[in-house]
């Protein structure tokens, strides 16, 4: 149930990138197919981030330590991107147009679900 809940927060936080950072858009012919599409990217930003985070953060262990953990904010901007990559690979009207809308856009949904998963309690354990 949890997976699910985060699953949303994060198409949500995804929805109000693409209403507020210019660069980020989502397109669908109905509301039904922009917010199935909005799970789906959220569902492949979740793998993205489950896989190669943990890698990157081993590997780059010595930029997070040198930047004070502001190279995550570069790494999350790139996660984003290639979320956008997949997205298209697979033929979901998700984009991102470059770094900078993803920097921002990372930031923002980053940002959010931070908010809401505190709110909600989602990361006591």
């Amino acid at each position: 149930m949890k997976i699910i809940v985060k699953i949303l927060i994060v198409a949500g936080a995804l929805w109000a990138a693409t209403r507020l950072i210019p660069g980020i858009t989502v397109s669908g012919d109905t509301t039904a197919k922009t917010a199935a599409t909005l799970l789906a990217v959220a569902l492949i930003f979740g793998v993205v981030n489950a896989v190669l985070k943990p890698i990157i953060k081993t590997l780059g262990c010595a930029f997070y330590v040198l930047t004070l953990g502001l190279f995550a904010l570069i790494v999350n901007a790139l996660l984003l991107l290639l979320t956008s990559w997949i997205a298209e690979e697979i033929d979901l009207p998700f984009h991102v147009d470059g770094f900078w809308p993803a920097f921002w856009g990372a930031l923002l949904v980053g940002l959010i679900t931070w908010v809401l998963d505190m709110l909600l309690g989602l990361n006591e354990d």
